[in-house]
């Protein structure tokens, strides 16, 4: 047998049976003992100096391949400020990964750069004679240089449903790709090879574990995230757990979706990496005008986008994946999206029943005051807090295309936890950060970090509690992988998997949990994430 002692401790549990403790023994992977007072005799043992423990965290919705891929492979641009700061990073990193098939760059905002100044002749000033594809941070756009657009024959590409290739007037590709599309041209380039997506992985789960997580919901799973992820499971490299949600596409009928996330679901049947969900994209992102709502934009240019499902086609898909037992998690940003998603879960539960499926619908910006209560007992509210709060330049579009009558309704959680909705809390990590300190911080105060010049908060009357916090990192967040009956908690029988903090969240000012370190990280009883400074 294997144990060790975790003592001197703050323990909360997350178990409303046996909530707070001072010791914690492991053993075999597995939590063995819970208590106060004197604690018993291992063969290691782990002094927490009288520091906060809690169980592992769990990412809900989180792009983790996707993101180790960039951490690998990619010229991070999230802080580039205009074209020459571009230029010079892209430059720079095609210098320094010669080797690779495809130069890549991921995090451009939608504030700095768009269809009207980013195109192939921007990024020809980088390199010409390689392919170049660089992702704006929310991966709804992507912009390619004039030999990655030749190569993938994007002039004489029509537009697949649900993506756009951006023309000039004279009917020439720019080089810019909305939503879809992107796909589809990227599959024409040369492909990074399986040891880059196994770097990708290692690179991803070790930022994670860095962070305290030590489970995930990857929120786009297709044959190459799956195989990734098996080889890391096949090859015991793994350092957290891993649910996956397939892919369903606009072209899939209910037969295909059924067929293929079936042989997904049975290739990859768990525990520690399981398909058990259908991923829908509902809509887009504003950034890019494919948000779908209810009411035209509100801006100048106005118009609308509709939803990438049809009613019909959301009802028959959904009601197929729900009678074959799988969880729905739906991408939804406009009103007019959740509504969709909705309407489609309602017409599988009235034909299946209901049954504990965990349902969810992913990022929730725009709800209709209406619909707010129709999520009770039908899907979680899986939400990314950081993104509720105010952020010039890059919240200004959709704030302006939202319009100002209805920011009341933006990102509006604690609505929707008041009308009875289930919740977790997510990252969609490489979208924004992955830390989930920061993530909290901001469902707190609903404003950027106090060091980040942050205005007002965005309707503070919305925010979240510590604990509502905590719960949708661990006991909500395991039930949304559907793990939550041997993770989420830290009670004997668990797997051990827990992170010792270097100060109580739970007692500190709101405007400091973002500072929060991580200074352990335990998986099944090993450590994977361990501070230098903590001895």
């Amino acid at each position: 047998m294997s144990e060790t002692l975790i003592h001197n401790a703050r323990i909360r549990t997350m178990d409303p049976t046996f909530p707070l403790a001072e010791w914690l023994l492991m053993r075999d992977g597995k939590i063995a003992a819970l208590g106060s007072g004197p604690p018993p005799n291992a063969a290691r043992r782990i002094d927490a100096g009288g520091r906060l423990v809690l169980p592992g965290f769990q990412d809900s919705h989180i792009h983790l391949l996707s993101g180790g891929i960039d951490l690998a492979t990619a010229a991070y641009l999230y802080d580039v400020t205009g074209e020459d700061d571009l230029i010079a990073t892209l430059r720079a990193h095609a210098s320094d990964k010669a080797d690779l098939p495809v130069v890549l760059g991921s995090g451009w905002q939608a504030g700095v750069f768009g269809d009207h100044n980013l195109t192939a002749a921007v990024l020809d000033r980088v390199v010409r004679d390689r392919p170049l594809v660089i992702y704006d941070s929310s991966f709804h756009n992507a912009c390619l240089n004039s030999c990655a657009l030749e190569m993938a024959g994007v002039q004489g590409m029509a537009d697949p449903p649900n993506g756009h290739v951006v023309r000039d007037a004279a009917g020439r590709a720019t080089g810019m790709l909305h939503e879809e599309v992107i796909s589809v041209v990227v599959a024409r380039l040369p492909p990074l090879t399986d040891d880059h997506w196994m770097q990708g992985l290692l690179a991803g789960q070790a930022h994670a574990n860095r962070h305290g997580i030590t489970g995930v919901l990857d929120a786009c799973i297709r044959t190459r995230e799956a195989r990734t992820y098996a080889r890391g499971l096949a090859t015991g490299a793994l350092t957290l757990r891993v649910a996956g949600t397939a892919l369903v596409t606009e072209a899939d009928t209910p037969e295909t979706a059924v067929a293929r996330l079936s042989a997904l679901r049975a290739a990859h049947p768990g525990p520690d990496f399981h398909v058990h969900s259908a991923k829908f994209f509902m809509d887009g992102v504003y950034e890019n005008r494919t948000a779908a709502n209810l009411a035209p934009y509100a801006d100048t240019p106005g118009g609308n986008a509709p939803c990438m499902f049809g009613l019909e086609e959301t009802k028959a898909l959904m009601t197929a994946l729900d009678a074959a037992r799988f969880a729905i998690h739906v991408h939804v940003i406009g009103d007019a999206a959740a509504r969709r998603a909705i309407e489609g879960l309602e017409a599988a539960r009235a034909a299946n029943g209901p049954w504990p499926a965990q349902h969810q619908l992913a990022h929730l910006q725009l709800m209709d005051p209406a619909d707010y209560s129709r999520l009770q007992g039908l899907a979680t509210a899986n939400i990314q807090p950081l993104w509720a709060r105010v952020e010039p330049p890059y919240s200004d579009p959709s704030l302006a295309m939202i319009g100002k009558g209805r920011w009341p309704d933006t990102y509006a959680f604690r609505k929707m936890l008041d009308a009875g909705a289930d919740w977790c809390l997510s990252s969609d990590w490489a979208v924004s950060t992955l830390n989930p300190f920061e993530i909290i911080e901001t469902a707190i105060t609903r404003a950027k970090r106090a060091d980040d010049d942050p205005q007002a908060p965005f309707f503070a009357d919305q925010a979240l509690t510590i604990e509502e916090c905590v719960q949708g990192y661990t006991v909500n967040a395991a039930r949304a992988c559907w793990r939550e009956t041997y993770t989420g908690m830290l009670r004997v029988g668990y797997s051990a998997d827990a992170i010792v903090l270097d100060r109580d969240i739970f007692a500190i000012p709101a405007v400091e949990i973002s500072k929060t370190g991580v200074l352990l990280t335990l998986f099944k009883g090993h450590e994977v994430w361990r501070d230098p400074a903590f001895e």
